[in-house]
């Protein structure tokens, strides 16, 4: 087959010449693929999947009714721009009210469609070629992957449980942090779950104040915070001269898919990430936006969406210990990491959490996510279930699809 004339146009950045030829799986695609062939298999067996990070429900009918509302309403055509006043204000308000963060709905507060589109932004206002971005892993690697886009690098900063899953910032070198830029996290942290702490953030802050670096804390899941009550780092003080936080309606509201969030924080960084937007894209559809601002004036939306969470993540705690399977109860997320088993007594053997994954799909129709770093599964609290006695019912499956399994490690 001849190749097409296309191949030679494609930038650098994506593979240029060789964009497209190489034969890597992602590891999401995998799972996608184990789990056509599983269910192909065992047409009659339900799959238990434990993968999913989307969260199962909808959004809460007061905000699907105000949807309605304003998508009939003539004031809401057209573009939003930067965004409506309207929901900003209620943003501001939000976070007034649950974490006890005063800013400036004007000037300190920009929407986005979505917090993936606006760590996707934040590269562009601040790394210039041969520049760092600081980038906690796990994590999600989209203002990595932006970084390299234009010309910048990504320096990995592995999170181990020795650590608590912060990063440890007296370990990178010191020539990649006199080239550093942005500093990218998130807590509470996605996957491991792990939690911030008022006097961690506080070393963050006059880190970067030291060494001339923007500090950004990916807030996706900050309304799934357990124990205790939800931690901006904005509520440190300094941080609102220094830092930014990015924030989604999607997991603390049951609004997946709305492509809703706003960017809070440092006046001056959040007036350039408003200029960098506004040639990327033209904003979100302002009922959305309405809508959005109903449901952050509503607490008992995000009450009721972790409770709903925690409740589960309780269930598997207790069904993977009985199993074997050594967990605990995450500070926050909807994500349940354990440590892969290296093997199956008398069975097969993993030779990293993806083969354990690919066992659990294959042989017993669950479905996990595997990570590398450190060598641990992810289960998700977002599977199906409508009512507590489904959640139960979840729970038996998984005992009995396990049932006298004997894993090793």
């Amino acid at each position: 087959m001849s190749e097409s004339p296309l191949q030679r146009l494609f930038a650098e950045r994506i593979g240029g010449i060789n964009y497209g030829k190489s034969n890597a799986i992602y590891k999401f695609e995998k799972i996608k693929r184990a789990k056509r062939t599983a269910i192909a298999q065992f047409p009659d067996r339900p799959l238990l999947d434990f993968g999913i990070g989307e969260n199962d429900q909808m959004a809460a009918l007061n905000v699907r009714e105000a949807l309605k509302h304003e998508v009939d309403d003539p004031e809401n055509r057209g573009y939003a721009d930067n965004g409506i006043q309207e929901f900003k204000d209620a943003a501001a308000r939000y976070l007034k009210r649950e974490m006890g963060v005063e800013v400036d709905p004007v000037k300190q507060i920009n929407h986005a469609i979505g917090s993936k589109p606006a760590l996707a932004i934040l590269p562009a206002v601040f790394v210039n070629p041969g520049e760092v971005t600081l980038m906690t892993v796990p994590g999600y690697p989209v203002a990595g992957t932006y970084t390299k886009y234009y010309g910048g690098e990504v320096y990995d900063l592995l999170l181990e449980e020795k650590n608590r899953y912060l990063p440890d910032l007296k370990s990178i070198p010191q020539e990649i942090v006199q080239r550093a830029k942005l500093l990218v996290m998130n807590y509470p942290n996605s996957p491991t779950g792990a939690l911030a702490d008022e006097a961690f953030f506080a070393d963050v802050i006059a880190w970067g104040k030291d060494n001339d670096i923007m500090i950004v804390n990916d807030a996706a899941h900050i309304q799934l915070t357990y124990g205790r009550k939800p931690l901006s780092l904005l509520s440190i003080p300094g941080a609102l001269d220094y830092c930014l936080e990015v924030h989604t309606m999607s997991k603390g509201w049951d609004m997946i898919g709305w492509r809703m969030g706003f960017v809070a924080g440092a006046e001056l960084a959040v007036r350039a990430f408003a200029d960098v937007k506004d040639n990327t894209d033209s904003g979100q559809f302002k009922a959305v936006q309405k809508a959005a601002a109903v449901a952050l004036d509503d607490p008992e939306i995000p009450r009721q969406v972790r409770e709903r969470y925690e409740r589960r993540l309780k269930k598997m705690v207790t069904t993977l210990n009985e199993l074997g399977l050594k967990a605990s109860m995450p500070g926050g997320t909807y994500f349940l990491m354990v440590k892969a088993p290296v093997g199956v007594k008398g069975g097969p053997r993993f030779a990293n959490a993806e083969d354990a994954s690919q066992y659990l799909i294959r042989e017993h129709m669950i479905c996990t996510v595997p990570y590398d770093e450190g060598e641990m599964l992810r289960f998700s609290a977002t599977f199906v279930a409508q009512s507590e006695a489904d959640e139960d019912q979840y729970m038996k499956n998984l005992k009995e699809r396990l049932a006298g399994i004997k894993f090793e490690w």
